[in-house]
């Protein structure tokens, strides 16, 4: 029988870790190495309960992708009746996770701490700044994680201590604590290989597509319970309309709780151009305080310290930015009515690999572009283009290069140990389509 036993969950002072012991036939799933998460406030005295929730957030995912049983000591019977939330919700998105149950020999019932705090996963990128608009009378603590999309790696150092600097100056600026969170998730997961197996099933990673609501809110569990926080919102990639599949929804996150605290999927009723919208009245709101009007975003798929201006996220954005009456330069991105051209182009020539979301985001784009005079020849001959262009064909002309397609279904079947050879190819390919995005 597939099992995924959690052995010995510890906490030393910061430090959170956890042995994970999967059968046989799962191995392949996991790299051997304990799941491992740092946080800035002491979780030494936070109940065993709470203390399994970041582990479990990620392990159960894997498990019910393959009908396998997880077995631990103890969790929090809130989070407990979350996760068969969460299950049949996932269940319901995806044909092929088969399910699968949680045995614990201990279910209890938890004492909140008092606090009446709220907490904001935060990257200081459109959809979290919008959210920190929204909530901005709560006073959020800045939540942000590393282990996703910057890796415990030494090589991503760097981009760590950019964003919090970047999160922290946003904070300072108002009067906001900041919360800095460091796991190793993805690499106790086997995340390359959970790719291998189901890329085929999802529009993106097994991480983005699957685990990422779940789990970046489960990760916050001990960090929540030592802060008080009752309300922990993550903001939507997505808004009210699009139904693709993905990791973080509001038949997900909306789920997701624990003794004392409620998790929200946040923005899921206005578009990204409407979340942007929301920031430029911010700012002109608050046009005398330059804590306001300087906000910069950060949004970039190649840097950290800053946005590159030339990737189609950025490019995106700074669009955006000058439909909702903002001047991109003044927010993070070099931006010039001549790059309208390279757009153009861009799009044409397949330069981007673009995916479903993209191809949502700009057409609220395209919605927004047939209501907004242009202020100059470029950027009315950009308008004109995309007012009629074909969205569908010009996503459906980008896609992953057929070399990463084929590692990825090379990798789907192989044992073990040829798979440890074939990792480091695998992680270069992978760096690659990262830059290229």
């Amino acid at each position: 029988m597939s099992s995924i036993i959690i052995d010995s969950v510890t906490a030393d002072d910061s430090t959170l870790e956890s042995e994970i012991r999967p059968s046989s036939d799962l191995e392949r799933f996991f790299t051997g190495d304990p799941f491992r998460t740092t946080y800035d406030v002491p979780v030494g005295n936070v109940p065993e309960g709470v203390l399994a929730i970041p582990v479990l957030a990620h392990v159960c995912p894997v498990a019910w992708a393959q009908g396998a049983d997880v077995y631990v000591d103890e969790v929090d019977a809130s989070f407990a009746r979350a996760l068969e939330d969460v299950k049949a919700s996932l269940l319901s998105m995806y044909d092929f996770l088969e399910g699968g149950t949680l045995y614990a020999r201990n279910t209890v019932d938890i004492a909140p701490q008092a606090g009446g705090e709220s907490g904001l996963l935060f990257t200081g990128g459109v959809d979290s700044t919008s959210s920190y608009v929204r909530h901005r009378t709560e006073e959020p603590t800045l939540i942000s994680v590393r282990g996703w999309t910057i890796t415990p790696d030494e090589s991503d150092d760097e981009d760590w201590d950019h964003l919090r600097s970047r999160v922290r100056n946003f904070a300072d600026e108002r009067g906001l604590e900041t919360a800095f969170v460091e796991s190793n998730m993805l690499s106790a997961l086997d995340h390359p290989m959970l790719l291998a197996h189901y890329k085929r099933h999802v529009d993106g990673a097994w991480y983005s597509s699957v685990g990422h609501g779940l789990g970046l809110l489960g990760l916050c569990a001990p960090m929540a319970h030592a802060r008080g926080i009752e309300d922990l919102y993550m903001a939507a990639t997505h808004w009210d309309g699009i139904d693709l599949e993905w990791g973080s929804r509001p038949d997900i996150d909306d789920y997701v709780r624990w003794t004392g605290t409620r998790c929200h999927h946040d923005c899921y009723d206005i578009t990204r151009q409407e979340r942007l919208e929301l920031i430029a009245s911010y700012v002109e709101d608050r046009r005398s305080d330059p804590d306001a009007s300087r906000l910069e975003l950060q949004t970039c798929n190649v840097r950290m310290d800053g946005n590159c201006g030339e990737c189609e996220k950025c490019y995106r954005t700074a669009v955006g930015l000058r439909l909702a009456g903002l001047e991109p330069s003044a927010h993070g991105y070099p931006f010039e009515h001549d790059d309208y051209h390279e757009i153009r182009s861009s799009f044409e020539n397949g330069d981007w690999i673009l995916g479903l979301d993209e191809r949502y985001m700009w057409e609220d784009i395209q919605h927004t572009v047939r209501k907004t005079e242009p202020s100059s020849p470029s950027e009315r001959a950009f308008f004109e283009w995309l007012s009629s262009a074909d969205l569908d064909a010009l996503v459906a002309e980008s896609g992953s290069p057929l070399h990463h397609r084929l590692l990825r279904a090379g990798a789907r079947n192989a044992p073990n140990r040829v798979y440890n050879t074939v990792y480091p190819v695998w992680n270069a390919a992978k760096a690659g389509a990262r830059r290229v995005q």
